[in-house]
């Protein structure tokens, strides 16, 4: 078997037990590899990326590190799933 018969084998078998917002996520995830090859031709795409860096770079917008993404997912697993 193929790495990739591999991972269709692995998404079905996500996709049968999936909630519906699950699907919704990985359904918008496809939608957009299938329709953004070339992101950069997209000028409203690059345009927003282009405000998302100034931002940044001015201080407008703080951002997060890793360690603040990890932290807020652990405290959100810990709330919803316990120790």
């Amino acid at each position: 078997m193929t790495s990739t018969e591999i991972l269709r084998k692995q998404a079905i078998e996500y996709i049968k037990k999936a909630d519906e917002n699950s699907l919704r996520r990985v359904n918008a995830i496809l939608e957009i590899d299938q329709n953004s090859n070339e992101w950069w031709k997209d000028k409203e795409f690059v345009d927003e990326l282009d405000r998302m860096d100034a931002a940044l770079e001015s201080g407008e917008e703080k951002g997060l590190t890793i360690d603040d993404i990890e932290t807020s997912i652990e405290t959100r697993r810990k709330e919803l799933y316990g120790a």
